[in-house]
């Protein structure tokens, strides 16, 4: 049988944000969880690293973990700041943007 949670502790107390690390330069992601239904990955974001626009087949619930990031859906942009989130409708156009250094928990619903 598929372990449904992989690459964090089990049992454990766990600060989401000390799951991952910032990088220069880049946009890093952990994947926390994953199958049909469901999608969870821990992100960081160097300041100014983006995902650029797409559309997703699932809703996907953002939470900001860190720092402030700039959520655009459907052409209009959003300031997410430490312990705020948003939900990315499926099917929109939209994109993620490291207003400063940021990182945030995602989980898409399928």
């Amino acid at each position: 049988m598929k372990e449904p949670m992989k690459n964090i502790a089990k049992a454990e107390v766990l600060t989401l944000k000390e799951q991952i690390a910032y990088q220069p330069g880049q946009v890093v992601s952990k994947t926390l969880a994953q199958n049909e239904a469901v999608s969870v990955t821990l992100f960081s974001f160097d300041k100014g690293e983006e995902i650029s626009t797409h559309a997703s087949g699932g809703d996907a619930f953002v939470t900001c973990l860190d720092g402030v990031g700039q959520i655009t859906i459907d052409g209009e942009s959003y300031l997410l700041h430490e312990g705020e989130s948003i939900v990315m409708p499926a099917g929109h156009p939209h994109a993620v943007y490291g207003k400063e250094a940021f990182k945030m928990l995602l989980v898409v619903i399928f």
